[in-house]
């Protein structure tokens, strides 16, 4: 039986750091722009400029042209650099820049710190409803004429409602959509990450054949089931499924692994992983 070993890795804490900072920038933003009209960084993570150069979420752009049936090519353009990030690294935008993700975080340490006892994951659903979601999101989108991701995203949603604070000084209803995602997730970690979010099932199509993945060395393994009771999409490392569509590389299941047999690792040719779906989905 492999013995435990410390490890030294906090990519909790880092994961953590980034995503208040990438909070910040939503959050300080809109004040910069109104009360200093200090505009080098405009808008939030559906579309985000940063002086010339602009970033545009792979779903509500692919909405957009769907919907208008036109190449718009700046809008292509800003696509383009988390399109290749999908592809390389994956779903990393949900697990370490998305502020809903953030947020849920923050539920999830206040209630170990308050030491609220709650029940995981009570509703279970099939994984496989995450690809659903995205069809039907892009399905609706086309059929009412207007993309829908870009109104109801609830990561757009956060960035929105800090605006309309700002600017306007009131809140708008849609927000609502955020304390019910807040709300599931005291029943069910990232109940809608795991299951309804679009953008996270189109980032996870694109990150099919990502480059970096959590891998288990078989040696190591201890088959202690931590893994899997620590990831907060309920995934199995121990099963592979770190290495499947749905991981969005937080690196959760590698700090918590105490005999070292899951890493980080750059796959060149990620053998076994050419299905949408695992198998036993």
């Amino acid at each position: 039986m492999p013995s435990a070993k410390k490890e030294n890795k906090k990519y909790n804490s880092i994961r953590l750091l980034v995503q208040f900072l990438a909070f910040l920038v939503i959050l300080v933003n809109p004040f910069l722009n109104y009360y200093w009209h200090f505009n080098f960084v405009q808008g939030w993570y559906q579309s985000l400029g940063v002086g010339k150069l602009w970033f545009v979420s792979p779903l509500e752009g692919l909405e957009s042209v769907l919907v208008s049936k036109t190449i718009y090519l700046p809008l292509l353009v800003g696509m383009l650099i988390p399109v290749l990030v999908a592809l390389f690294l994956g779903r990393v935008f949900c697990a370490w820049i998305c502020p809903i993700n953030f947020l849920c975080e923050l539920e999830d340490r206040l209630l170990r710190l308050l030491r609220v006892k709650r029940q995981r994951d009570l509703f279970l659903l099939p994984k496989r409803l995450l690809w659903f979601s995205l069809i039907g999101d892009i399905t609706l989108a086309m059929i009412l004429g207007a993309p829908l991701f870009v109104f109801l995203s609830p990561p757009g949603l956060v960035g929105r409602e800090i605006m309309m604070a700002v600017y306007f000084h009131t809140l708008a209803v849609e927000g609502l959509v955020v304390v019910a995602v807040l709300l599931l997730n005291l029943f069910t970690r990232r109940f809608f990450c795991r299951y309804f979010c679009p953008l996270g099932g189109l980032l996870a199509f694109l990150g099919l054949k990502r480059k970096l993945r959590v891998v288990r060395a078989k040696e190591a393994c201890n088959a202690c089931g931590l893994c899997q009771r620590t990831c907060p999409l309920g995934l199995s490392p121990q099963r592979g499924e770190s290495e499947g569509p749905y991981c969005w590389n937080c690196g959760a299941c590698v700090d918590s692994c105490r005999f070292g047999a899951l890493n980080y690792r750059w796959v060149s040719d990620p053998a076994g992983q050419t299905d949408i779906l695992p198998r036993g989905e």
